[in-house]
């Protein structure tokens, strides 16, 4: 504002004086042309009878602070000024000291010296004064100066009136400004306020504040929004970042203990059997086995983030699936049947997307029953560029509010039966942690109309379909 007022100050300030000094250059160039119109009659008169009009013509026009300046200088005789104080001594003025008239006279006399054109003289009494002076033919071969003048101080009392006017009237709007804007500041920086004290709680450690979302859709409104759903997912992450290190705790303290006791076991019999020193050692590989698997599947999720997780590359999808599905028969006794397998490439991580298979076809061998159960893959493309894997059993199913929750680490819907059979929970979530990677998805789908058990689906893109290919059998594999 201040700025703004002074370029506009500085502007108008400017503009005034220029304007008013070309009113004056006007008025003096009308006064000198009346001035000399006045005395053409008169030329040809002779010298004397020129300066007695000349003095009787300015005579009738006196001279002050706030009239013309008018004269004429006339070679060879006295000049006719109708300030008296120019052409004779003076006495000084009550206010004034001699020096100081006798400066006056000075500059007095410097008027009697022609300045043709526009200057800028001192009068007497009236100070800087703006001057025209014209050389004007008179007959006879004599010329005389006309001129007339009039005081700057007017230029100086008008811009003096815009300072005062700008002083004032910037004061005011500055005043004005600063009110406004404090007023308008604190209505805006309330909520702001209100938020950097949520936000020093939730630095200190609380994560349950949360900041007030004020009405309407403003960039307040969008800030706190946002900023409160960061802290909910951020309390989400913390949650279960304290659930998974409970869960990897328990579950390593659980071999951890079972190898602690056969050990003392063993150390508590002076001289053990080669028996109980074999069935111990078969119990504690079994429990470093099972630690090793889960330490395995933790780093796997641990590096599933890293953008070196994946190796792509592109895949022959029938050779792959059929080459995966024929290993997996050969791990337990069930029922295995493979659908038809789109003859085409996907570009994937082989090594990734057998774990995730795997660990699908794991997870629906330990839901069904040794030597009856059905455990069946298909294979088809739901979209464009898509392929979709979807592993079925005859089992007992997911329960629907368990679907979504399944793929969470460590999440088991029948804990008695998974700890049984050594799972620990993380297979589910190593296949959405390789699908996510893939820029893929998984879900635990509903079954059939005819079919109980459990259908999850592993949907990626990526894949090149080959039209030269006739279609494979469903068939079971033996």
């Amino acid at each position: 504002m201040i700025i703004s007022v002074a370029v506009i100050f500085y502007v108008v300030y400017t503009d005034t004086g220029t304007e008013i000094r070309a009113q004056i250059d006007r008025d003096i160039a009308g006064d000198t042309t009346q001035l000399e119109q006045a005395l053409r009659p008169h030329f040809g008169q002779g010298r004397g009878q020129l300066a007695a009009e000349a003095r009787a013509y300015v005579r009738d026009q006196p001279y002050d602070a706030s009239s013309t300046l008018l004269f004429v200088l006339i070679p060879g005789a006295r000049a006719a000024f109708n300030h008296p104080e120019i052409v004779g001594p003076a006495r000084p003025d009550e206010d004034e000291t001699v020096a100081e008239q006798q400066l006056e006279d000075r500059l007095a006399r410097l008027l009697l010296v022609p300045h043709l054109g526009y200057t800028v003289q001192h009068v007497p009494d009236v100070g800087a004064t703006r001057v025209l002076e014209r050389s004007v033919a008179a007959g006879g071969g004599l010329h005389v100066v006309v001129g007339a003048g009039e005081p700057l101080s007017v230029v100086s009392r008008a811009q003096n009136g815009v300072a005062r006017t700008f002083v004032l009237a910037g004061a005011l709007t500055l005043a004005l400004a600063l009110l406004a804007s404090y007023l308008t500041g604190a209505r805006l920086s309330a909520p702001l306020r209100r938020m950097a004290g949520v936000a020093a709680r939730v630095d200190a450690g609380e994560l349950e504040p949360r900041m007030e979302v004020p009405p309407g859709d403003g960039e307040v409104t969008v800030l706190a929004e946002a900023f409160n759903n960061m802290l909910d997912r951020l309390t989400g992450e913390l949650k279960g970042q304290r659930e998974f290190i409970a869960d990897a705790s328990h579950e390593l303290r659980t071999p951890i203990t079972v190898i602690r006791g056969q050990l003392e076991v063993l150390a508590a019999q002076d001289d053990p059997s080669a028996a109980d020193v074999r069935r111990t050692e078969e119990h504690v590989q079994r429990e470093i086995t099972r630690m090793s698997r889960l330490i395995d599947d933790l780093l796997l999720l641990a590096q599933a983030e890293h953008p070196d997780f994946l190796r792509p590359e592109q895949i022959d999808l029938r050779t792959f699936v059929e080459q995966l599905w024929d290993g997996i028969s050969l791990t337990a006794d069930r029922h295995f049947e493979l659908g038809p397998v789109p003859a085409g490439t996907l570009r994937a991580d082989p090594d990734r997307l057998a774990q995730a298979l795997h660990n699908l076809a794991q997870n629906a061998i330990a839901q069904t029953d040794e030597r009856g159960g059905l455990v069946s893959l298909d294979v088809d493309q739901p979209g464009p560029g898509q392929i979709r894997f979807i592993v079925s059993d005859d089992g007992p199913g997911i329960p629907p509010a368990e679907r979504e929750r399944v793929f969470e680490r460590f999440h088991r819907t029948d804990p008695a039966r998974s700890r049984a059979r050594g799972g620990a929970g993380l297979g589910l979530a190593i296949v959405r942690a390789i699908a996510e990677a893939h820029h893929g998805e998984v879900r635990a789908a509903e079954p059939g109309p005819d079919v109980c058990g459990a259908r999850i689906e592993l949907l990626l893109p990526g894949f090149e379909p080959s039209l030269a290919a006739a279609p494979a059998q469903r068939t079971p594999v033996p």
